[in-house]
């Protein structure tokens, strides 16, 4: 049996992580991939955010699924990986835009599949600041290969066209067959040591799932919106601005800097606790702001897309950290899956909300009008930090 403390082991649990957040790969060939299928801006965005939908469905399905056919996380990581290699990689050898939206598809179920179970088996297989450490690592490897498959695929797109980018895919068998043969079985290990911390069970907790659980899913939906959608955009402003070929630096810093706040946030939650959430609100609305003034110069849409990964990975982890106080541990699986309900649907209709906002305004989608629409994101982001700062003060929350 491969031993779980030993630094290759550890590796290997935390590289399924790497191809969590894959479907953004493609980010930086957006245009160009806009231009052979002769898609609108709508269409080429849900290129992007069409496996979503399907991950927010698997999400919820994938805890059923797991007891009906008995498999342990281990099985359900291997397959779901799997689906995301195979059905990523279809778009190298079709141009047919309903194939591909469809193999979108495919590909966020098998990411839905395993996104719970990439968690859940570190918390069965460490224990303690381990444990703690080891969770910080998975949402760093997110940040880490979202930034890593963004390059790739953007250096494949420059080298051989617009098909090659989906070749980043075939990375995840690569690391299938890697985390098949170091991590060990899960029935090696029957004693989960997260009931090591059992003693925590006496303190008062919640009877029933709180209804403060489905406005955190409500903040999800609005914080996924602004983040996917100010990604989606930044390559279509760039080419606007004939910047492409800088697309793939500036989204690989922008991922460097979210890595930076998903490591950072234990840090800063220790000292600032609840208030985290203002810190992370008003730098999120001070990138929005950065990112509408990109009709002035470029420079603003550089400086929103750099510092909004950090303070958005101030407020994902903060989402789930307060879980616990909101919903009995029984049920703690059922939070989490509602919050990631969230996150999904808002990558998903971030394209839709995206146009609605640009309607609202009366700006084109195209050239500097594609980031007209931050401006009104920033000011709804300081509207809920006020808002929920009244009501924490009045409520002691």
């Amino acid at each position: 049996m491969h031993n779980p403390h030993h630094a290759t082991t550890k590796i290997a649990f935390l590289s399924v992580s790497l191809v969590l957040t894959s479907a953004y790969a493609i980010q930086g060939a957006l245009p160009q991939l806009k231009a052979a299928l002769n898609l609108s801006q709508q269409q080429a965005e849900y290129l992007v955010t069409t496996p979503s939908i399907a991950v927010m469905v698997m999400v919820v399905l994938s805890p059923l699924l797991q007891n009906w056919f008995h498999c342990s996380d281990k099985q359900m990581i291997m397959v779901g990986v799997s689906l995301l290699g195979l059905a990523g990689a279809v778009p190298l050898f079709t141009a047919s835009y309903p194939l591909i939206i469809s193999s979108r598809l495919v590909l966020g179920a098998g990411i839905g599949l395993y996104n719970s179970q990439a968690i859940s088996i570190l918390t069965h297989w460490y224990c303690g600041s381990e444990q703690a450490m080891m969770i910080g690592w998975h949402a760093a490897a997110e940040q880490i290969g979202q930034a890593l498959t963004v390059w790739l695929a953007s250096l494949l797109f420059f080298s051989f066209g617009w098909h090659a980018p989906f070749a980043v895919y075939l990375l995840a068998l690569a690391i299938l067959f890697f985390f098949a043969f170091k991590v060990p079985d899960d029935h090696q290990h029957q004693e989960p040591l997260r009931h090591q911390t059992a003693d925590q069970e006496v303190l008062a907790a919640p009877q029933k799932i709180s209804p403060a659980v489905f406005l955190l899913a409500f903040l999800a939906f609005l914080l996924v919106i602004d983040y996917v959608g100010m990604e989606n955009r930044f390559a279509s402003l760039a080419a606007a601005f004939q910047a492409s070929h800088r697309v793939p630096l500036f989204l690989a810093m922008m991922l460097g800097g979210a890595t930076i706040g998903g490591l950072c946030y234990g840090w800063l939650y220790d000292r600032l606790g609840f208030a985290t959430v203002y810190l992370g609100l008003g730098l999120m609305a001070l990138a929005n702001f950065f990112f509408s003034l990109a009709s002035h110069h470029f420079f603003f849409a550089v400086a929103g897309l750099l510092l909004i990964g950090f303070p958005y990975q101030l407020l994902s982890p903060l989402v789930f950290n307060l879980l616990p106080t909101l919903a009995p541990a029984n049920r703690q699986t059922t939070a989490t899956a509602i919050c990631l309900v969230g996150f999904n649907l808002g990558a998903f209709f971030s394209p839709t909300i995206g146009a609605w906002a640009n309607q609202l305004i009366g700006q084109p989608l195209s050239g500097s009008g594609l980031a007209s629409p931050f401006a009104l994101y920033g000011g709804v982001l300081v509207i809920i930090a006020v808002i929920i700062y009244l009501v924490s003060h009045r409520y002691s929350w």
